[in-house]
Parts: C-alpha cells; structure tokens; sequence
C-alpha cells in the first residue's frame, strides 16, 4: 500500500534528520537543554527530534520555523540538517 510506505519513508528521513541534528550539536559542543533554550523549545521536545519522533512511535515532523531556529543556534545552513534526497 502507497500510504505505508510514505510512512515508513518518512520515518526513515525523520531519523536522518535526528542524527544530523545530533552530529551537528555535538560538534558544536553544546548540550540539548542549550540549544533548545537558544531555539526557543522545550528540551523534550528537542530531544524528540533527535530521536527522530515527536510522539512514541511516531516520526518527528518539524515546523521550518523550529528547523531554522536550530540551524541558527548551531551554526549551521539548514541544508547540512536535512536529510538529501
């Protein structure tokens, strides 16, 4: 069915944008409560997103205002955060 497979998909880039979100944080040095403080979200909800869900069991779908804000406070462009395909 077309509908499962968008779902696992998307599941599948929600966690590519988790690790990237990660790898980005800890190269940068900070910690998850700092960059969700500096970006204006909750803690749990950033930490969500690097587990690549918003609620268990399902894939984290971010607002572009909330992918901007990190890719600001990390310092990054928001095309190295994203998942290429």
């Amino acid at each position: 069915m077309v509908n499962e497979w968008v779902q696992e998909e998307w599941k599948s880039y929600a966690e590519e944008l988790g690790f990237a979100l990660q790898r980005a944080r800890e190269r940068s040095g900070y910690s998850q409560k700092y960059v969700a403080d500096k970006a204006c979200i909750s803690v749990f909800t950033y930490r969500k997103l690097e587990h690549g869900e918003s609620n268990p069991g399902t894939p984290a779908n971010p607002r572009l205002k909330t992918l901007v804000a990190i890719s600001r406070v990390l310092e990054v462009p928001i095309q190295e955060l994203l998942p290429h395909r």
